[in-house]
């Protein structure tokens, strides 16, 4: 994966966030990451702010104004859109998506809306624990109590669902 990224300096410290007690290292705003496997793009991250903070005691990466991923199927298509108001890395193979995270999958019209995505980069998926809310393409809402799927969404299963189901879903 190759990154560039284009900073700007703030004239008024006011205005940089902080991190607990402590300003980022390094900021970007307006911040778009290309992710390719082989010259095949896999995912596109976008986010209006782009913080990390290197310290001895603490590596940390946030996108306090929210984050865009669109991930990518196998023939290039678009999958899954994935919008969220926070997100964060939490070590160096998971990061997580908070504050009205909403996934649109693109193949089929539903959406999964829920308040926290994990995704695991060493599994290679992205799952909640937290309660889901599931809109079908036809109209029906289901709930969950999570869900687990693989990293661009191509599949998911809901945890524990229950709600409005049409007969053909069985």
């Amino acid at each position: 994966m190759m990154l560039f990224a284009a900073c700007k300096s703030k004239n008024n410290n006011s205005q940089l966030l902080e991190y607990d007690g402590k300003f980022p290292d390094e900021s970007a705003e307006n911040m778009t990451i290309t992710v390719s496997d082989s010259g095949t793009t896999i995912f596109i991250v976008s986010t209006p702010i782009l913080n990390r903070y290197n310290s001895s005691d603490t590596a940390f990466v946030d996108c306090p104004e929210g984050i865009t991923i669109t991930s990518f199927n196998d023939y290039g298509h678009k999958q899954a859109v994935i919008t969220a108001g926070y997100a964060c890395q939490i070590n160096n193979n998971l990061f997580k998506a908070t504050d009205n995270v909403v996934i649109y999958d693109l193949s089929n019209g539903d959406s999964v809306i829920t308040d926290e995505v994990i995704w695991d980069q060493r599994q290679r998926s992205i799952y909640s624990t937290k309660s889901v809310k599931q809109v079908k393409s036809d109209g029906s809402i289901n709930y969950g109590d999570g869900f687990n799927a693989d990293e661009r969404f191509t599949r998911y299963t809901i945890i524990h669902p229950h709600g409005e189901m049409v007969g053909y879903d069985f």
